[in-house]
């Protein structure tokens, strides 16, 4: 027999938390260390933003393998899958002897990423309908960030103890826990929601025709737009400059930086939830467009920051936008799914948000080459605002509760 939905949901949603902040947790440690990591080889900022984008890359095409494998295998051996993939990755970064070496292992680490955070995507997808997914989503992805934004600050300790390259082995050992819970605690939710309405699963459709009817939705091509930018910004900004910034510019440690970093992140995750309540009442634009603005915002104080004071402050408009509208983007995404679609339309949500990892750190790294950190911050701050505005004013509502019915608690 079939569990409740309701009571399927929350274990599924538990132990998927339990694994993205094992996960997320290892990610955000190597933060602070990656482009001082990549440095220590002898290379350009540009060649530290090949570190960071060839790892979007591999992300690119793990995305829509994460898609195909979750459908024909079920999601459970994705999921497992990546994070081995993503141990294995990272201990090769850890134990590299120059930049080539490095950089297989940020490609093959990648790769464990895309089938990890797709396939977690995907079952959220399953898990929920569209009336509670905000908040289920926002608490998924309020424990992301949060994970993301703690993990520079063990991170930061790691690295100045022990060395940068101790980050990456404590994410290798990360990875295998990842695998752990995936395989023997999150269980198969492929046909979730066949079980849970009792109806017959849709007659599958070719991934390349439901690719094309995704495209013809205008609202769901500009929510990947903004998907890409704000990867944008995160991997060309957070991760390859700001870091910079902190210790070069700022003359900070690595763990000040992990400090900043964390702060804006633990009091994001105060506000995701309530965020995601929001998302699931007026509507997902609501959250997406203002948060979207912020996060630009965020960007320029990182740009014209003088002095740890204001770097914090900045990681703390960064870690707050971050975590109200971590979760609207993908329920917005998810809500466009056509029935039976949702494993084809989050990995291209997700796809189309890692070519944002990797235009991002190469196209930053060589604006500040040429013209200096701060601008290409600033130039990021536009991109990301100008995708939120356009975002604003050309896509339609996917959801919003109907006045006459109170919101229920999901």
């Amino acid at each position: 027999m079939t569990p409740p939905a309701n009571l399927s949901e929350r274990r599924v949603l538990t132990w998927m938390c339990v694994l993205i902040a094992i996960n997320q947790l290892g990610f955000g440690a190597i933060v602070p260390t990656i482009s001082l990591y990549a440095k220590s080889f002898g290379v350009s900022t540009f060649l530290i933003g090949m570190a960071i984008a060839i790892y979007g890359f591999a992300r690119l095409f793990g995305a829509p393998c994460a898609g195909m494998l979750s459908d024909r295998l079920g999601r459970r051996p994705s999921l497992a899958l990546g994070g081995l993939v993503t141990a294995l990755g990272n201990v090769i970064c850890a134990v590299a002897d120059s930049y080539p070496e490095f950089m297989l292992g940020r490609f093959v680490a990648g790769a464990g990423a895309g089938l990890v955070i797709t396939t977690g995507q995907i079952i959220l997808a399953d898990i929920t309908t569209p009336a509670r997914r905000g908040r289920v989503i926002s608490i998924y992805q309020g424990t992301f960030i949060f994970a993301v934004g703690v993990g520079p600050l063990p991170g930061g300790l790691i690295a100045d103890n022990f060395g940068l390259y101790a980050p990456f082995a404590a994410y290798g050992v990360a990875g295998v826990a990842c695998a752990l819970c995936a395989w023997f605690a999150v269980g198969e939710t492929r046909d979730f929601a066949t079980n849970r309405d009792g109806k017959p699963a849709p007659d599958r459709v070719p991934f390349l025709q439901q690719l094309r009817m995704l495209a013809a939705k205008r609202g769901y091509v500009l929510i990947c737009i903004v998907s890409l930018m704000n990867a944008v910004v995160r991997t060309g900004g957070l991760f390859s400059l700001i870091p910079l910034i902190g210790a070069v510019k700022l003359n900070l440690s690595l763990s000040e930086v992990g400090f900043g970093l964390a702060l804006g992140s633990g009091l994001g995750l105060l506000a995701a939830y309530p965020a995601g309540a929001l998302a699931d009442r007026y509507g997902r634009k609501m959250v997406i467009v203002p948060t979207t603005i912020i996060t630009g915002v965020s960007m320029c104080l990182f740009a014209f920051s003088g002095g740890y004071p204001l770097f914090l402050a900045a990681c703390v408009v960064w870690g707050v936008a971050s975590a109200i509208g971590g979760a609207a983007p993908a329920a917005y995404a998810a809500d466009s799914a056509p029935p039976g679609m949702n494993a084809a339309t989050m990995s291209t949500f997700r796809m189309v948000g890692d070519v944002g990892y990797v235009v991002g750190p190469l196209s930053l790294g060589l604006i500040a080459d040429y013209a200096g950190t701060d601008i290409a911050l600033l130039v990021a701050a536009g991109g990301i605002m100008l995708a939120g505005m356009v975002f604003g004013v050309a896509a339609q509502e996917t959801w919003r509760a109907p006045a006459s019915e109170t919101v229920k608690t999901g």
